[in-house]
């Protein structure tokens, strides 16, 4: 028997597979292509606007952003990294170069005396702050103003898919965690 490959699988807006071995039709490579060339320029082009305009790399604003979420403004090292997709000592390079500059400080974890915290400390908020402005105009200009008239949260579903089984971050950003748990 064959699978149908508009048969449903149980989750919306996903089909069967007829063969995952089989070559990809060419509207599938060419979505593939655009989609793995965005994910490899995307973080360049906003890594270079931050470091040109705020000598920050991107990782290093990914900490600052993470941490400035937090209710205390520090994270775990451990959960850094995670929501980094990065190795625990890869984080602590970030967080140690940070730590130079005053934008955040290590201390050891009040539940854990093996762990450590990234604290964001103010110098750090207000760079945070500084830097801001330009990852949203990076942003917009690069991927949002190109995707004017799509189904903004259908994307965002859909491309969250993909990372489902790999630990890491909610994207969600913080308001909309906010907003499904206040409708629950």
């Amino acid at each position: 028997m064959i699978d149908d490959p508009a048969a449903p699988t149980g989750n919306p807006g996903r089909v069967a597979p007829l063969n995952r071995d089989l070559p990809l039709n060419p509207q599938e490579e060419s979505a593939w292509r655009a989609l793995a060339r965005a994910i490899i320029v995307v973080p360049k082009v906003l890594g270079r606007a931050l470091e040109a305009e705020h000598n920050l790399t991107m990782a290093e604003y990914f900490v600052l952003m993470n941490l400035s979420e937090e209710p205390e403004g520090a994270l775990r090292m451990t959960e850094l990294a995670s929501r980094g997709s990065l190795s625990v000592s890869g984080m602590t390079r970030v967080v140690d170069r940070l730590v130079r500059t005053g934008l955040v400080e290590r201390v050891r974890c009040p539940s854990d005396a093996r762990g450590y915290l990234a604290v964001l400390t103010p110098i750090g908020a207000s760079r945070l702050a500084e830097a801001y402005p330009t990852h949203l105009r990076t942003v917009r200009e690069n991927v949002v103003d190109h995707l004017a008239g799509m189904d903004l949260p259908a994307l965002a579903e859909r491309i969250g898919r993909f990372a489902e089984q790999e630990p890491g971050p909610n994207l969600a950003s913080p308001k909309a965690k906010a907003e499904s748990h206040s409708g629950s």
